[in-house]
């Protein structure tokens, strides 16, 4: 047999074993073609999770899920786009319902409440009245310190209830207002139960009728009779707000003093259970609660369940055109009101000169500092989930809106490292909604996402019916027949060191004793070719 007939009869060999054991490919679902590219991807663990998410071009999230007959707390953790979760979470409600949001670190977010008691140890207690009550108090406190309206009709209520525990989630859907993360919804949440905080762990001894005593909740001492009026009457309210809230104490199981708000659900990356979605081993799911007033706004071409499901998402809120709420806790200790930003629409930005791009705020200057204007970063805000800095500028006016350099307000350069590019918007009321065109970043800037893919992170897969199991690829490759030794792909393939010498051979060889190949043939295989 020539050399070519012998390589020939190796890849034949080859290419038998292939289609004998194919190797697992993951799987792609595909939307119809209005909707958003696919992305549908499982992981073992958070962090390589959340490192694709952020690599994605596509608007993508990151989802926990539970698995029955699991090592309990594992999860699994899934990557996908909003449209495309609802469209396979309401399809295999069996392999996603244990299904918990990821609230990332650093993300523009609503404000949002765990409530839950044990009802035998608090059977005087009201459910429905409590929840009432505490939205209404969370309503003012938004007014109170934010100006932002807010009223029953914009809380989802969701309730998960069963016999022995009362369990509610609230989603507060503002309007035009978010918060910065997470964290500082915690810092706010904290600061507007402090009085029942305070209540709970410590009080003072006050003689009666003196009404200037206050509880400091930054140092744990008691403010001494006689202290300025405005003292005298902020521990007034103090004492009047913690009346008020005494409805959110209860108690465990265990007959224990605990709070009605579960204040453990505002750490970074926490995961926050979905609509309709229960815990393994639970068949308590999340539905509307009976007295939920929250009506989400119709949407063309979705169904009103959808509606709720996107509204009950922490996550799902732009963080453009917002009014970003903060909870400055420096500013707290000092007794004054937090900061207020309303992102690409003020002139109140946070930060400091430097972002955690440093060759990003080096292009940007040379943005700002041409024409012999020595323009400067004032302030930078960075989206970390999203991607995005926003630079406030001072000393440099120019809009590409007006064509000219403004009297007064100045401009603000944005940065989306995502999709690599930069626009300027303005301060000046007249350019409020102008966005100038989008320009690409210096080629030496810009941020390449390269997701190196290993075994464990093809660990799970889900195939046509919605059943997520295991990736059969590591077993596949464990069941494969092993080399002997370290020369048996070479000997498989070819020693690559004589692979272009037997090939110039071999086709030698062919050149020589070819014959001619009918049609009859030709098409045979190609028949052959599509019928596999």
């Amino acid at each position: 047999m020539s050399e070519w007939g012998a390589r020939l009869k190796k890849v034949e060999q080859l290419a038998q074993s292939f289609h004998q054991n194919p190797l697992a490919s993951p799987y792609k679902p595909r939307l119809w073609p209005c909707q958003p590219s696919s992305v549908w991807k499982f992981f073992p663990r958070q962090n390589p999770a959340i490192s694709f998410a952020q690599s994605c071009k596509e608007a993508v999230h990151v989802f926990a899920l539970e698995k029955e007959q699991s090592p309990q707390g594992q999860r699994m953790y899934l990557v996908t786009t909003y449209t495309e979760l609802w469209h396979y979470y309401r399809t295999y409600t069996k392999s996603l319902m244990h299904c918990y949001e990821v609230i990332l670190e650093g993300t523009v977010c609503k404000l949002y409440f765990d409530l839950e008691f044990h009802k035998p140890s608090n059977k005087e207690a009201d459910g429905k009245a409590m929840v009432t009550s505490l939205i209404q108090y969370v309503c003012d406190k938004l007014m109170e310190v934010y100006g932002v309206k807010c009223t029953t009709d914009d809380v989802l209520n969701l309730d998960s209830s069963t016999n022995d525990k009362f369990s509610r989630h609230l989603i507060f859907n503002l309007q035009n207002a978010a918060f910065k993360d997470n964290i500082h919804v915690g810092r706010f949440t904290h600061a507007i139960l402090q009085p029942v905080l305070s209540n709970r762990k410590s009080t003072c001894a006050l003689d009666a009728g003196m009404d200037s005593a206050a509880d400091n909740s930054e140092t744990g001492t008691c403010a001494v009779p006689g202290g300025r009026t405005s003292d005298r009457a902020q521990a007034k309210r103090r004492r009047q707000e913690e009346r008020d809230l005494t409805f959110l104490q209860v108690k465990n199981k265990d007959g224990q003093d605990c709070l009605f708000v579960d204040l453990g659900v505002y750490t970074k990356n926490r995961n926050f259970r979905l609509y309709k979605a229960s815990k393994v081993g639970k068949n308590a799911a999340f539905t509307l609660a009976e007295d939920n007033k929250f009506i989400a706004a119709p949407v063309k071409g979705m169904s009103a369940e959808q509606s709720v499901f996107l509204a009950s998402l922490i996550c799902n809120v732009s963080f453009t055109n917002q009014r970003i709420l903060m909870w400055d806790t420096s500013e707290a200790k000092e007794d004054k009101p937090p900061k207020l930003h309303i992102v690409l629409d003020s002139d109140s930005f946070s930060g400091s000169l430097s972002s955690p791009h440093k060759e990003v705020d080096d292009f940007v200057l040379t943005l700002v500092k041409k024409d012999g204007v020595e323009g400067s970063i004032r302030r930078w805000n960075y989206f970390a989930s999203e991607q995005l800095i926003v630079y406030d500028i001072a000393k440099y006016r120019w809009c590409e809106n007006v064509q000219r350099f403004h009297k007064s307000n100045n401009i603000m350069i944005i940065v989306e490292l995502k999709e690599e590019v930069w626009y300027q918007k303005c301060h000046d009321p007249e350019c409020k909604s102008f966005r100038s065109s989008s320009y690409p970043l210096p080629q030496e800037i810009c941020v390449s996402y390269i997701m190196t893919m290993d075994d464990e992170d093809q660990a799970y897969l889900m195939d046509d019916d919605g059943n997520v199991e295991p990736s059969q690829a590591q077993t596949e490759v464990s069941q494969s027949p092993q080399c002997p030794g370290k020369n048996c792909c070479a000997d498989v393939w070819g020693d690559g060191s004589q692979d272009d010498q037997e090939l110039l051979k071999s086709l030698e060889d062919f050149e020589q004793h070819r014959e001619e190949i009918s049609d009859r043939i030709l098409l045979q295989c190609a028949a052959e070719f599509d019928s596999q």
